[in-house]
Formats: C-alpha cells, sequence, structure tokens
C-alpha cells in the first residue's frame, strides 16, 4: 500500500492523564464532549509489548464523542515499561495516539510499518488490533483496530449517547 492510498481517517484521539475523572471533567466543561464511557480493566488476549508476550499495561479508560471524533483518556496505573509510559510518563499528561478503523488491517499494519515498529499487537474481543510506535516520524503512537461487529457495536453506542446529549451524567459504564 503507498502512503497516498492509507486511510487517512482518524477517527479517535487518545491522550494520557493522571487523573481519568478530571480529565473528563475538563473535556466536558472545556470542549462540550461526552458522555464519556469508563473501562476500568483491559485487557488483550495473543498479545505481545515490543516482541515479548504481555497483556496491555494496566490502565482505565474512558471514551466520549466530540462531533464525529472519538477522544479516549487513558490513566496508566503502572510505570512501565509499557505503551502508555512509552510516551508520557507515569503522573505525566499528553498526547498518546491517534485511531485508524481499518476495513484492511494487514494492509494497514504493513504501510504503518514502513514509519514506525510494532510497539504492542493482539487480539481486543478477538479483533486484532495494534500500537505503531510512530513517535519519531509523527510525533504519536498510531493505533490500528480491526474493524468488526463487537467494535460497531461499541463505538456505535458511544456516538448515539453523544447525539443531542445535554451535559448531563458524563460519567458512564457500558450497559
Amino acid at each position: 500500500m503507498i502512503p497516498a492510498q492509507r486511510n487517512k481517517s482518524y477517527m479517535q484521539l487518545a491522550f494520557v492523564v493522571p487523573n481519568l475523572e478530571a480529565a473528563i471533567d475538563h473535556w466536558v466543561r472545556t470542549a462540550g464532549a461526552g458522555p464519556f464511557f469508563v473501562f476500568e480493566e483491559l485487557h488483550f488476549d495473543e498479545s505481545t509489548y515490543r516482541g515479548q508476550s504481555a497483556d496491555v499495561q494496566p490502565c482505565r479508560a474512558a471514551i466520549g464523542q466530540h462531533g464525529d471524533m472519538q477522544i479516549e483518556l487513558i490513566q496508566p496505573l503502572t510505570a512501565g515499561p509499557g505503551i502508555w509510559t512509552d510516551v508520557v510518563p507515569l503522573g505525566g499528561s499528553g498526547f498518546h495516539h491517534t485511531g485508524l478503523y481499518c476495513a484492511d488491517y494487514e494492509g494497514e499494519r504493513a504501510a504503518a510499518l514502513a514509519g514506525g515498529e510494532m510497539a504492542f499487537e493482539g487480539l481486543m474481543m478477538g479483533a486484532k488490533t495494534c500500537y505503531v510506535d510512530t513517535v519519531k516520524t509523527l510525533g504519536f503512537m498510531t493505533e490500528l483496530i480491526t474493524a468488526n461487529p463487537v467494535a460497531e457495536m461499541v463505538f456505535g453506542q458511544i456516538k448515539a449517547a453523544s447525539e443531542g446529549w445535554d451535559g448531563s451524567d458524563p460519567i458512564r459504564t457500558m450497559g
């Protein structure tokens, strides 16, 4: 896949934060993003971190909607090493990654690896997901998410909750 033909439709901007609830409050008050759905634990199957078998670095996360863009907030729970603290030290805050939803995961993966190295890859609810370390070339990591029915459902619920949202009940769980 040549660079000009790559998927350029980022659907998510993700930030590492020291306090998940404070970050949600900030995004709700300053940008009107939300509501945010909190995920207390993330786990991947058949996963590797920098070539070694390992689950994702422990964290709490939340995803909210800001127009057509998802905002993901990630609070790492350990100092690392791991994909979150590879970019932002524990206790700090900063931009971490963009997310691409991929119909052609393998093609996008190969193209992303031309400009970075694999940091983490595994199965999230049965679908391939990876984080390519593109910090040296782009200044952030790039997440690739395989298009799949479970993600469609979860992302659809988040988007639907944001439509006509009045700002009430800004922190939610999937249900």
